[in-house]
Protein backbone atom coordinates (compact mmCIF):
# COMPACT_ATOMS: atom_id res chain seq x y z
CA UNK A 1 0.00 0.00 0.00
CA UNK A 2 1.32 3.46 -1.27
CA UNK A 3 2.39 5.77 2.08
CA UNK A 4 3.26 9.35 1.92
CA UNK A 5 6.82 10.73 2.54
CA UNK A 6 6.95 13.90 4.89
CA UNK A 7 5.11 16.76 3.87
CA UNK A 8 5.39 19.94 4.77
CA UNK A 9 2.48 21.88 5.98
CA UNK A 10 3.88 25.47 7.03
CA UNK A 11 4.66 27.34 3.42
CA UNK A 12 1.41 28.53 1.72
CA UNK A 13 1.39 26.88 -1.78
CA UNK A 14 -1.36 28.26 -4.33
CA UNK A 15 -3.89 25.81 -5.86
CA UNK A 16 -2.70 25.36 -9.85
CA UNK A 17 -5.56 27.08 -11.99
CA UNK A 18 -8.74 24.02 -12.32
CA UNK A 19 -6.75 21.72 -9.73
CA UNK A 20 -5.92 21.79 -6.05
CA UNK A 21 -2.51 21.55 -5.16
CA UNK A 22 -2.01 18.21 -4.16
CA UNK A 23 0.64 18.99 -1.41
CA UNK A 24 -1.78 20.93 0.26
CA UNK A 25 -4.49 18.48 -0.18
CA UNK A 26 -1.74 15.97 1.30
CA UNK A 27 -0.32 17.68 4.15
CA UNK A 28 -3.98 18.43 5.39
CA UNK A 29 -4.71 14.93 5.23
CA UNK A 30 -1.38 14.03 7.03
CA UNK A 31 -1.02 16.31 9.52
CA UNK A 32 1.71 14.85 10.47
CA UNK A 33 5.34 16.12 9.30
CA UNK A 34 8.35 14.90 10.53
CA UNK A 35 11.40 16.61 9.57
CA UNK A 36 15.55 15.08 9.96
CA UNK A 37 18.20 17.30 10.89
CA UNK A 38 21.40 16.40 9.90
CA UNK A 39 24.35 18.30 11.76
CA UNK A 40 26.32 20.15 9.11
CA UNK A 41 25.96 20.20 4.92
CA UNK A 42 24.36 16.69 4.81
CA UNK A 43 21.11 17.10 3.67
CA UNK A 44 19.44 14.48 6.45
CA UNK A 45 18.40 11.19 5.63
CA UNK A 46 15.49 11.89 3.14
CA UNK A 47 16.12 9.32 0.43
CA UNK A 48 17.07 11.02 -3.29
CA UNK A 49 15.67 8.52 -5.45
CA UNK A 50 12.36 10.19 -5.45
CA UNK A 51 13.82 12.97 -7.67
CA UNK A 52 14.72 12.18 -10.81
CA UNK A 53 18.48 13.46 -11.91
CA UNK A 54 17.65 16.02 -13.87
CA UNK A 55 15.61 17.53 -11.47
CA UNK A 56 18.41 17.99 -8.94
CA UNK A 57 19.37 21.15 -7.44
CA UNK A 58 16.50 22.53 -10.11
CA UNK A 59 15.29 25.11 -7.65
CA UNK A 60 17.65 27.45 -5.67
CA UNK A 61 16.15 28.92 -2.36
CA UNK A 62 14.96 32.80 -2.64
CA UNK A 63 12.39 32.66 0.00
CA UNK A 64 13.81 36.17 1.21
CA UNK A 65 13.39 37.91 -2.17
CA UNK A 66 10.16 39.19 -3.78
CA UNK A 67 7.08 38.23 -4.65
CA UNK A 68 7.75 35.71 -1.53
CA UNK A 69 9.87 38.32 0.71
CA UNK A 70 10.38 36.05 3.84
CA UNK A 71 12.15 37.12 6.62
CA UNK A 72 15.95 35.72 7.25
CA UNK A 73 14.98 33.37 10.16
CA UNK A 74 11.74 32.36 8.78
CA UNK A 75 13.73 31.56 5.56
CA UNK A 76 16.58 29.60 7.19
CA UNK A 77 13.36 27.37 9.11
CA UNK A 78 12.05 26.85 5.92
CA UNK A 79 15.21 25.62 4.56
CA UNK A 80 16.02 23.51 7.04
CA UNK A 81 12.29 21.82 6.21
CA UNK A 82 13.39 21.44 2.41
CA UNK A 83 16.58 20.13 3.24
CA UNK A 84 14.54 17.83 5.30
CA UNK A 85 12.07 16.39 2.97
CA UNK A 86 11.45 13.39 0.53
CA UNK A 87 12.27 16.23 -1.84
CA UNK A 88 15.57 17.61 -0.36
CA UNK A 89 17.24 16.54 -3.99
CA UNK A 90 15.42 18.96 -5.93
CA UNK A 91 16.64 22.18 -3.73
CA UNK A 92 19.72 23.75 -4.09
CA UNK A 93 20.90 26.49 -1.48
CA UNK A 94 19.21 29.20 0.11
CA UNK A 95 20.22 32.31 -1.37
CA UNK A 96 20.86 35.67 0.75
CA UNK A 97 21.63 39.39 -0.03
CA UNK A 98 25.09 40.00 0.57
CA UNK A 99 23.99 42.52 3.04
CA UNK A 100 22.62 40.29 5.16
CA UNK A 101 25.32 37.74 5.52
CA UNK A 102 26.57 39.72 9.00
CA UNK A 103 23.09 38.93 10.53
CA UNK A 104 23.02 34.87 9.09
CA UNK A 105 25.42 33.24 11.82
CA UNK A 106 23.68 34.02 14.69
CA UNK A 107 20.34 32.03 12.86
CA UNK A 108 22.39 29.31 12.84
CA UNK A 109 22.65 25.83 15.44
CA UNK A 110 26.28 25.26 17.30
CA UNK A 111 26.79 22.64 15.09
CA UNK A 112 25.02 24.08 11.72
CA UNK A 113 26.90 24.62 8.80
CA UNK A 114 24.86 26.43 6.05
CA UNK A 115 25.02 26.11 2.08
CA UNK A 116 24.21 29.57 0.60
CA UNK A 117 24.29 31.63 -2.62
CA UNK A 118 25.18 35.34 -2.18
CA UNK A 119 23.37 37.62 -4.02
CA UNK A 120 25.33 40.64 -4.80
CA UNK A 121 22.95 43.07 -3.41
CA UNK A 122 25.94 45.67 -2.41
CA UNK A 123 28.24 47.74 -5.14
CA UNK A 124 30.65 45.44 -6.91
CA UNK A 125 33.40 47.01 -4.48
CA UNK A 126 31.79 46.08 -1.42
CA UNK A 127 30.85 42.43 -2.64
CA UNK A 128 34.57 40.43 -2.69
CA UNK A 129 34.58 41.89 1.32
CA UNK A 130 31.15 40.44 2.17
CA UNK A 131 31.86 36.96 0.11
CA UNK A 132 35.49 36.51 1.80
CA UNK A 133 34.26 37.50 5.58
CA UNK A 134 31.08 35.23 5.40
CA UNK A 135 32.57 33.14 7.85
CA UNK A 136 33.36 29.01 8.51
CA UNK A 137 29.80 27.95 9.44
CA UNK A 138 28.82 29.28 5.80
CA UNK A 139 29.45 27.45 2.74
CA UNK A 140 29.61 29.82 -0.21
CA UNK A 141 28.05 27.67 -2.80
CA UNK A 142 28.13 30.78 -5.73
CA UNK A 143 27.69 34.57 -6.06
CA UNK A 144 25.39 35.90 -8.55
CA UNK A 145 25.70 39.88 -9.17
CA UNK A 146 24.29 41.56 -12.13
CA UNK A 147 27.09 43.59 -14.13
CA UNK A 148 25.13 46.21 -15.80
CA UNK A 149 21.40 47.82 -15.84
CA UNK A 150 19.70 47.50 -19.26
CA UNK A 151 20.61 49.58 -21.98
CA UNK A 152 24.23 49.59 -20.34
CA UNK A 153 27.94 48.07 -21.59
CA UNK A 154 27.96 45.27 -19.72
CA UNK A 155 31.93 45.10 -20.14
CA UNK A 156 33.00 47.14 -17.06
CA UNK A 157 31.04 45.10 -14.84
CA UNK A 158 31.51 41.79 -15.83
CA UNK A 159 35.54 42.64 -15.78
CA UNK A 160 35.39 43.87 -12.23
CA UNK A 161 33.59 40.84 -11.35
CA UNK A 162 36.02 38.15 -12.75
CA UNK A 163 38.22 40.15 -11.33
CA UNK A 164 37.29 40.28 -7.85
CA UNK A 165 36.16 36.27 -8.20
CA UNK A 166 39.77 35.49 -7.98
CA UNK A 167 39.50 36.13 -3.95
CA UNK A 168 36.91 33.00 -3.87
CA UNK A 169 38.63 30.67 -6.29
CA UNK A 170 36.26 27.60 -5.17
CA UNK A 171 33.27 29.95 -5.24
CA UNK A 172 30.89 29.65 -8.91
CA UNK A 173 30.11 33.10 -9.99
CA UNK A 174 27.03 33.70 -12.40
CA UNK A 175 27.51 37.25 -13.83
CA UNK A 176 24.04 38.40 -14.70
CA UNK A 177 23.94 39.96 -17.95
CA UNK A 178 20.99 42.27 -19.26
CA UNK A 179 19.06 40.79 -22.58
CA UNK A 180 20.38 43.66 -24.52
CA UNK A 181 23.06 45.07 -26.55
CA UNK A 182 26.46 44.06 -25.43
CA UNK A 183 25.11 40.85 -24.32
CA UNK A 184 27.16 38.41 -27.03
CA UNK A 185 30.44 40.05 -26.34
CA UNK A 186 29.53 39.30 -22.81
CA UNK A 187 29.05 35.85 -23.43
CA UNK A 188 32.31 35.89 -25.33
CA UNK A 189 34.20 36.98 -22.24
CA UNK A 190 32.68 34.42 -20.03
CA UNK A 191 33.47 32.20 -22.14
CA UNK A 192 36.89 32.67 -22.70
CA UNK A 193 36.87 32.71 -18.89
CA UNK A 194 35.73 29.51 -18.36
CA UNK A 195 38.39 28.06 -20.65
CA UNK A 196 41.18 29.66 -18.79
CA UNK A 197 39.83 27.53 -15.50
CA UNK A 198 37.45 30.37 -14.32
CA UNK A 199 34.03 28.89 -12.52
CA UNK A 200 31.98 31.51 -13.81
CA UNK A 201 28.70 31.04 -15.68
CA UNK A 202 25.87 33.10 -17.01
CA UNK A 203 22.72 34.26 -15.56
CA UNK A 204 19.28 35.86 -17.49
CA UNK A 205 16.60 37.49 -15.97
CA UNK A 206 12.93 36.26 -17.42
CA UNK A 207 10.74 38.07 -15.20
CA UNK A 208 10.20 41.06 -12.94
CA UNK A 209 7.88 43.97 -12.77
CA UNK A 210 7.47 44.88 -16.03
CA UNK A 211 7.11 43.79 -19.51
CA UNK A 212 10.01 44.50 -21.03
CA UNK A 213 11.52 42.39 -18.03
CA UNK A 214 9.97 38.97 -19.78
CA UNK A 215 12.08 38.11 -22.91
CA UNK A 216 9.62 36.49 -26.05
CA UNK A 217 10.25 33.20 -26.27
CA UNK A 218 12.21 33.18 -29.70
CA UNK A 219 14.69 36.10 -27.82
CA UNK A 220 15.47 33.56 -25.03
CA UNK A 221 15.73 31.02 -27.46
CA UNK A 222 18.47 32.69 -28.94
CA UNK A 223 20.09 33.27 -25.72
CA UNK A 224 20.23 29.31 -24.87
CA UNK A 225 20.97 28.26 -28.23
CA UNK A 226 23.78 31.27 -28.09
CA UNK A 227 25.47 29.37 -24.74
CA UNK A 228 24.86 26.06 -26.20
CA UNK A 229 27.00 27.08 -29.18
CA UNK A 230 29.62 28.51 -26.22
CA UNK A 231 29.35 26.02 -24.11
CA UNK A 232 28.19 28.16 -21.51
CA UNK A 233 26.28 26.93 -18.67
CA UNK A 234 23.51 29.68 -17.39
CA UNK A 235 20.92 30.10 -14.69
CA UNK A 236 18.01 31.72 -15.07
CA UNK A 237 16.22 33.92 -12.49
CA UNK A 238 12.11 35.65 -11.89
CA UNK A 239 8.98 34.69 -13.26
CA UNK A 240 9.52 30.50 -13.24
CA UNK A 241 7.37 29.49 -10.40
CA UNK A 242 5.28 27.14 -12.66
CA UNK A 243 5.73 24.21 -15.36
CA UNK A 244 4.09 25.37 -17.97
CA UNK A 245 4.18 29.36 -19.56
CA UNK A 246 1.14 31.03 -18.32
CA UNK A 247 -0.20 34.24 -17.69
CA UNK A 248 -0.59 35.60 -14.90
CA UNK A 249 -4.55 36.86 -13.70
CA UNK A 250 -2.92 39.67 -11.52
CA UNK A 251 -0.45 41.25 -13.88
CA UNK A 252 -1.21 40.55 -17.58
CA UNK A 253 2.38 39.27 -18.17
CA UNK A 254 3.02 36.13 -19.50
CA UNK A 255 5.71 34.08 -17.50
CA UNK A 256 7.84 31.14 -18.91
CA UNK A 257 7.47 27.63 -17.66
CA UNK A 258 10.27 26.19 -16.21
CA UNK A 259 9.59 23.13 -18.07
CA UNK A 260 9.44 24.78 -20.74
CA UNK A 261 12.72 26.17 -20.48
CA UNK A 262 14.51 22.60 -19.63
CA UNK A 263 12.41 21.08 -22.38
CA UNK A 264 14.26 23.68 -24.63
CA UNK A 265 17.34 23.42 -23.28
CA UNK A 266 17.18 19.31 -23.84
CA UNK A 267 16.49 20.50 -27.63
CA UNK A 268 19.30 22.92 -27.89
CA UNK A 269 21.64 20.66 -26.10
CA UNK A 270 21.10 18.13 -28.92
CA UNK A 271 21.23 20.54 -31.89
CA UNK A 272 18.24 21.99 -32.50
CA UNK A 273 18.00 25.52 -33.90
CA UNK A 274 16.30 28.62 -32.05
CA UNK A 275 13.17 27.90 -33.65
CA UNK A 276 12.65 24.46 -32.54
CA UNK A 277 13.46 25.67 -29.10
CA UNK A 278 11.25 29.13 -29.39
CA UNK A 279 8.52 26.68 -30.17
CA UNK A 280 8.74 24.70 -27.05
CA UNK A 281 9.22 27.31 -24.82
CA UNK A 282 5.95 29.43 -26.42
CA UNK A 283 3.86 25.30 -26.08
CA UNK A 284 0.99 25.79 -23.37
CA UNK A 285 0.21 22.29 -23.64
CA UNK A 286 2.52 19.89 -21.53
CA UNK A 287 2.40 16.95 -23.76
CA UNK A 288 5.30 17.69 -25.44
CA UNK A 289 7.50 19.23 -23.06
CA UNK A 290 6.82 16.10 -20.83
CA UNK A 291 8.04 13.21 -23.20
CA UNK A 292 11.47 14.73 -23.36
CA UNK A 293 11.43 15.26 -19.76
CA UNK A 294 10.58 11.75 -18.78
CA UNK A 295 13.03 10.17 -21.90
CA UNK A 296 15.62 12.49 -20.19
CA UNK A 297 14.86 11.43 -15.99
CA UNK A 298 17.71 9.35 -15.32
CA UNK A 299 20.61 12.09 -16.74
CA UNK A 300 22.00 15.10 -15.45
CA UNK A 301 20.32 18.41 -16.94
CA UNK A 302 22.11 20.21 -19.73
CA UNK A 303 23.47 23.75 -20.52
CA UNK A 304 20.35 25.01 -18.12
CA UNK A 305 22.21 25.11 -14.54
CA UNK A 306 18.89 25.68 -12.83
CA UNK A 307 16.40 28.96 -11.45
CA UNK A 308 15.65 30.38 -7.97
CA UNK A 309 12.07 30.49 -6.65
CA UNK A 310 10.80 32.35 -3.70
CA UNK A 311 8.48 28.59 -3.45
CA UNK A 312 10.02 25.78 -3.28
CA UNK A 313 6.71 23.70 -3.01
CA UNK A 314 4.75 25.50 -6.25
CA UNK A 315 7.44 24.42 -8.27
CA UNK A 316 7.47 20.76 -6.66
CA UNK A 317 3.50 20.46 -7.02
CA UNK A 318 4.07 21.57 -10.61
CA UNK A 319 6.04 18.37 -11.14
CA UNK A 320 4.16 16.06 -9.29
CA UNK A 321 0.91 17.45 -10.60
CA UNK A 322 2.35 16.24 -14.37
CA UNK A 323 3.38 12.92 -13.22
CA UNK A 324 7.25 13.57 -13.38
CA UNK A 325 7.96 13.39 -9.67
CA UNK A 326 5.99 10.41 -7.74
CA UNK A 327 5.01 12.96 -4.94
CA UNK A 328 6.47 10.97 -2.08
CA UNK A 329 4.28 7.90 -2.68
CA UNK A 330 6.24 3.98 -2.48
Amino acid sequence: MATLRSVPNTERCRPIIGHYCPLLVASRRFSACVNVRTPGLAPTDAPSGLIPALYTGLVDDAAVFPPGSATLPDAVTAHRRHRGGWYAALVGPLLVPASDLGSLPALLDTDERLEIGVIGDVPLEKLSAAVVGAGPRLAVRQVEAAVAKRSEDPQPGLQALLAMRRDWPDVTVYAEVPLTWGLLAALDTLTAARADGAPVAAKFRTGGLAAELFPTPVELAAVICACRDRELPFKLTAGLHHALRHTDPETGFTHHGFLNVLAGALAAARGAEVAEVAELLAATDPVPLIEPARAGRAADRPLWVGFGSCSILEPLTDLIRLGLVDGGFE
